[in-house]
């Protein structure tokens, strides 16, 4: 009987320190988001703070009316994100403001998902999915899809 209680703890024990591990990686991957995606792509047009979360091979994929996908490198978004920061678009303040609210981050190993809701403003406008790797430096991202809510009138 000692035995097997000896093994439920270990095996509870074993079960929690997983589960503490986990909520960590989620912690770190929804600070990664907020800073190199809210606050550095979307805010704040910081590249340094992109830089620091997104993986250079990242990718944004959507799809055409015609059904085709249609990708855009991180590389030609942070120049688009520049010339908008020359012209004076960043940072964003009021409604202009984008913020986000985690749905879902789901880790496994080294990989993960993250779903969340995007906001300008008070305006939810997009739900979107972002894939992340852990490298040796931390997690980056690496891809994202969307769903874009229809504009109301």
């Amino acid at each position: 009987m000692k035995k097997i209680s000896l093994l439920f703890i270990v095996v509870l024990s074993c079960n929690f320190v997983n589960s503490q591990i986990v909520e960590d990686e989620k912690k770190a991957i929804k600070k990664i988001i907020q800073t190199a995606y809210v606050e550095g792509l979307q805010n704040e047009g910081n590249i340094d703070k992109i830089d620091s979360g997104i993986h250079p091979d990242f990718n944004l994929l959507g799809v055409n009316k015609d059904g085709s996908i249609w990708k855009l490198p991180i590389d030609e978004w942070k120049q688009k994100v520049m010339k908008r920061k020359e012209a004076g678009d960043f940072p964003k303040t009021g409604d202009k403001l984008v913020s986000i609210k985690f749905l879902t981050v789901h880790v496994t190993g080294t990989s993960a998902i993250a779903g969340f809701e995007f906001y300008v403003g008070k305006e939810k406008r997009y739900v979107d999915y972002i894939s992340l790797y852990k490298f040796e430096e931390g997690w980056k991202m690496i891809s994202k899809i969307y769903y874009q809510f229809p504009k109301e009138d």
